[in-house]
């Protein structure tokens, strides 16, 4: 399901202040300068109960000879392809351009929601000279300013109106309740780490092209794996590079398919280069999946090209549990995909943590054994008052959710949190599994 947000416009609109601003963090460069935008970048926004992708685009200019420019005039183009809903940023300062209208051509081409946006629109004047735009012939327009985020809820609103909404259980036809069934796989990793030959091992035939060029998966690939009575739907995505090497536009492409993989994935694995190790960008895709709340296995794989002794595996492995604190207690398989090493082992894993994923816990059993934990660990006071927690029962929703009932909710501190969620997957087998905890006042 698409819920992909792209900002497009020419450059110095203030369309990286207008994402910064809707994510709610200062993620992509603010500068002045023309231009200072060179990737897309990507971000999550929470409005009104729905989570949706934003992607922030370079400055587009037409008919500029600058290589770079033409590159950004690309990537807003795919963005535009891959998008749900399209802001179209325009400055009222400046009024109508050139390059506005250029830009306003290819979105009416789009077929896709646009929605304009006059930014820098602080005070009367300004919401005045800002009709002027309903000449680039948009049926609707916002006028707002992202510097001090006047007019963005309005704006949220009416995104959020347009992204598809998920059905309820009620509103599901027998056909969808059964794909629901159906455990969706994503398996995510740094570009040639053996994910599409990992599917074409399980499968026992060459479903996805594997060959020794980094980036060969361009798309996500699906298949419906049916054997040894477990079924299953694998999503290949292609590898995600680090920022830094993301030059190609297709690369780029490939990224936000394989975010919304991960969107769309029950379990997903997260494929990592023994010779290698966790890397920054892995531990940036474990975060994403943490993020999105969804069941996780880790898997080593070209674990053969490594020298090992009788403690190599136990040492890797608690210096990778190690980097994933505080969520360390998820499945970790070494595989070697070539040799077929421990790769059906995998399904196992996969069956254990989507089971997990759907696990619920009576109120009885949760109370007896989590009240004893919190009794023998307490949380810690904050400045003199006594935290209490007097209840605990779980909530029905997709990731395992607990609602603790406790005397001063606002005070439990995070790192207790965490020791929580660890008990809970200690106790109820939630291994690999993304908790969420909410604390309300009893």
């Amino acid at each position: 399901m698409n819920k992909t947000v792209a900002i497009v416009g020419r450059p110095n609109v203030g369309k990286s202040t207008l994402f910064n601003r809707l994510i709610g963090e200062r993620k992509a460069i603010v500068d002045d300068i023309s231009g200072v935008t060179r990737d897309r970048i990507y971000g999550e926004v929470e409005w009104n109960g729905m989570i949706f992708d934003l992607i922030d685009t370079g400055g587009y200019v037409d008919s500029s000879q600058d290589v770079f420019e033409k590159a950004i005039k690309e990537q807003v183009k795919i963005a535009m392809e891959e998008a749900k809903v399209i802001l179209f940023v325009v400055d009222v300062t400046t009024g109508i351009t050139a390059l506005d209208d250029d830009v306003a051509d290819m979105l009416r081409k789009s077929k896709k929601d646009v929605l304009l946006v006059v930014n820098k629109v602080d005070n009367t004047k300004r919401l005045h000279e800002s009709a002027e735009f309903y000449g680039l012939g948009f049926s609707e327009m916002f006028t707002l300013s992202s510097i001090s985020g006047s007019g963005t809820g309005e704006l949220l609103d009416s995104v959020v109106e347009k992204l598809p909404k998920d059905k309820h259980e009620d509103e599901l036809t027998e056909e969808e309740i059964e794909a629901l069934a159906i455990p969706k796989v994503a398996i995510i990793g740094q570009p040639n780490v053996g994910k599409s030959s990992l599917v074409n091992a399980l499968m026992g035939e060459e479903r996805n092209i594997v060959t020794d060029i980094a980036g060969t998966t361009r798309d996500s690939i699906y298949s419906e794996y049916n054997k040894f009575d477990k079924r299953l739907v694998f999503i290949d995505t292609a590898g995600i590079r680090r920022k830094t090497k993301v030059h190609e536009n297709l690369e780029f492409y490939s990224v936000i398919r394989a975010i919304r993989s991960i969107e769309e994935a029950d379990v997903v694995l997260l494929m990592i280069d023994a010779q290698s190790g966790i890397e920054a960008q892995d531990m940036s895709l474990f975060k994403i999946v943490q993020r999105r709340r969804k069941a996780i296995v880790i898997i080593v794989n070209k674990w053969d090209l490594l020298e090992k002794d009788t403690n190599t595996m136990k040492e890797y492995e608690a210096r990778l549990r190690e980097k994933l604190a505080p969520f360390s207690d998820v499945p970790i398989l070494f595989t070697s995909v070539t040799e077929k090493q421990r790769i059906f082992k995998l399904l196992e894993f996969i069956e254990s943590v989507s089971q997990a994923q759907r696990r619920r816990i009576s109120t009885s059993k949760l109370n007896d054994i989590m009240l004893k934990v919190i009794e023998s660990t307490p949380p810690p006071s904050h400045r003199g008052t006594f935290i209490k927690i007097k209840y605990i029962t779980q909530l029905h929703a997709y990731t395992p959710t607990f609602a603790f009932f406790c005397n001063h909710p606002k005070y439990v501190p995070e790192n207790y949190k965490n020791f929580l969620k660890n008990k809970l997957r200690e106790n109820f087998d939630f291994k690999g599994v993304n908790i969420n905890l909410l604390f309300k006042e009893k």
